[in-house]
Formats: C-alpha cells, sequence, structure tokens
C-alpha cells in the first residue's frame, strides 16, 4: 500500500493568498483606489499592512482513506469512512515586500482509521481508537513589483502582480503507514485582478520526501520525483445576497511523482502514483458582522471536499479509499 502525498490544505484560510496589490493602495493605488481591499481584520500599525490569526474547528464525514476498505459478501470491496474532527491555528500577514501564511492542522480520526504502528514489538500493533495526525504547512511570497519599485508585473485588468512564491509541508501521523511527509514548492504565484474578493494561481516545482511503515529496511523512507505542483485560492464576497457571505477555497494539483523507491521488491507497496487533484470549497458567513456588527471577529462555514487519487494513490480493485466526497462545517475566531 501506498500512502504517498499529504496534500496541502492551503485554505485552511483563504486569506493566505492574498498579496500586496491587495492590501497597499501606495503600491498599486490604479488598481485599489476603485475598491477597499478585503481583509479579515483591521490593519495594524507597525512593521505589518495586515496580520490576522484564526483558530478554528471543522467536523468533516465521510472521510476516505487509501487501503481502509470493508470486503462486501460478494468478495468485492468498498470504502471505509469515517469522520474527522480538525482542530486548526492559522496565521497570515502581509509587510512591505510579500506575505507570510502558516497553518496547522490536527487531525482525529474516528474508530475506522485505527491508530497502530509497524514498529511495535512483534512487529504490528493496532489500537480500537482513530489515530491523530498534526500537519503543518507554510507559504510565503515576495512581489517582483515591490522588489523592482516599478509596475513591470502588471497586466491591466488581468494581473495585479506576480511574486516568488515558495513554502513547505510537514507531517506526523500515528497509524500503521506513519506517514512523516516533508516537502518543498518553489516558482511564481500570480495574482489576477477581480472586481471584489481575490483569485490566486501558483505554479511550483514540488519535491516530496516520506516514510512507509509497509516497507522494510531502507525502502521504507521514501523520495518522490520533482514534478510540477498547481495551487489555486479564491474568496468572493456575495454581496447580492444582502448577508455577509462568501465563497471561498482552493484547488490543489500534484503530477504523478514516481514510486519513491527504486527496488523492485518493494514495488508492491509502491505502486506508480497518479494525478492527485484536491478541491474545497466553503460557504463563509460572517456571524459577528450579521448579528453584532462586529466584523471578522467570528466566521461560520459549511463545504465540500473533493478529492482524487488521493496522497496520489491509485484505485485498484483490491485497494479502495482513493476518492473521498466529503461535507464539513465548523467555526473560526479571528483572535488578533
Amino acid at each position: 500500500m501506498t500512502i504517498t502525498t499529504r496534500a496541502r490544505r492551503v485554505a485552511a484560510a483563504a486569506i493566505a493568498a492574498i498579496t500586496l496589490a491587495d492590501l497597499t493602495p501606495a503600491l498599486s493605488a490604479d488598481l485599489t483606489k476603485e475598491k477597499a481591499p478585503i481583509v479579515p481584520a483591521e490593519v495594524p500599525s507597525g512593521f505589518f499592512l495586515f496580520s490576522d490569526t484564526q483558530v478554528s474547528y471543522r467536523y468533516q464525514f465521510p472521510a476516505a482513506n487509501p487501503g481502509s476498505q470493508v470486503q462486501r459478501a460478494d468478495g468485492s470491496f468498498r470504502n471505509q469512512d469515517a469522520p474527522k474532527h480538525i482542530l486548526n491555528l492559522s496565521h497570515a500577514d502581509a509587510w512591505a515586500y510579500g506575505t507570510n501564511f502558516f497553518s496547522l492542522d490536527i487531525l482525529k480520526s474516528g474508530a475506522q482509521f485505527p491508530a497502530g504502528t509497524t514498529n511495535a514489538p512483534g512487529g504490528f500493533a493496532q489500537y480500537d481508537y482513530g489515530n491523530t495526525e498534526a500537519y503543518g504547512l507554510y507559504r510565503g511570497t515576495l512581489s517582483l513589483n515591490a522588489l523592482t519599485g516599478t509596475k513591470a508585473f502588471v497586466v491591466p485588468g488581468i494581473v495585479k502582480d506576480v511574486s516568488l512564491a515558495f513554502g513547505f509541508d510537514a507531517n506526523a501521523q500515528n497509524d500503521a503507514f506513519g506517514s512523516k511527509k516533508r516537502d518543498v514548492v518553489g516558482g511564481l504565484n500570480f495574482a489576477f485582478d477581480v472586481p471584489a474578493g481575490f483569485l490566486n494561481a501558483s505554479v511550483h516545482a514540488y519535491k516530496e520526501w516520506n516514510r512507509n511503515g509497509f516497507n522494510l529496511g531502507a525502502d521504507r523512507y521514501t523520495s518522490f520525483d520533482v514534478v510540477p505542483e498547481f495551487e489555486i485560492v479564491y474568496n468572493f464576497p456575495l454581496t447580492f445576497t444582502g448577508l455577509p457571505l462568501s465563497i471561498a477555497g482552493f484547488n490543489n494539483i500534484v503530477l504523478p511523482k514516481g514510486r519513491g523507491v527504486d527496488n523492485p521488491a518493494a514495488f508492491a507497496f509502491n505502486p506508480k502514483t497518479g494525478l492527485e487533484f484536491l478541491s474545497r470549497t466553503n460557504l463563509v458567513l460572517d456571524v459577528g458582522k450579521l448579528i453584532y456588527n462586529q466584523p471578522n471577529r467570528v466566521d461560520v462555514f459549511i463545504g465540500f471536499q473533493y478529492w482524487h487519487n488521493k496522497f496520489g494513490n491509485v484505485e485498484r480493485v483490491d485497494f479502495k479509499g482513493t476518492e473521498e466526497k466529503s461535507f464539513l462545517a465548523g467555526v473560526a475566531f479571528h483572535v488578533f
């Protein structure tokens, strides 16, 4: 079994994609004079043009897990689904030359996805409670317009800014696979000129290292091919509703990245990966503004997540759990 890529949770807070063109009228007056920038909290004085930290909780069901399956009476297999409780801490800020975004998810699965380890005495131990995962992500940008002091990277009506984009992901999980994913990304981010909200797309080179607890010896730690990776993040206000409502989400594509091992004896545990596509869309209501006239303090949201070839795994007759169609709901607090 191969559980390879742990996809980016790029839009745990969609504000991560706001660029300097959205936030700094002094740098892009001609682009922003028609509309005020959309930010999640008041713009503070000092080094940062804005800074926002959120704590959120979301419930997701049903979640899928590659290799987690149930055999039917006729011998065929179907997905084994489970709920997940997810606590998130995220921080986004912008300064004169770029932006930073950090997100940490703590994910607790239902007992259908048990905790366990292949490092236990005797070779394997599995427990009757769900596994826990910690997943951290960082993304940063450096504006080419700001770095050059020009508007050379503006295409009027189409692109507001082009930025250098970079970041990394890291995780740990106490299941039998025992993933210890590490990846780095680097490339370009394009901020599109939209009437309201924002739409950003990144094109990255992507390199991943991971751990497969089912492999033995040196093949347990895997190194995948460098491949293209694409991230799209958006947030649009739905002003026509008359409510402080917005739609926010992301789409993420990782191209097939090989097996992660060169030893033919390990191919059974590391089959070829496929194109991975992860999409999440949230409908977000600013309840602080709606009820207390205190915007950007408390949000509630519902959403839908679709994951094709989850972690890069390709479904087989006897290997399910690679496609996820989940609903989610949660609440977010802007703490400072």
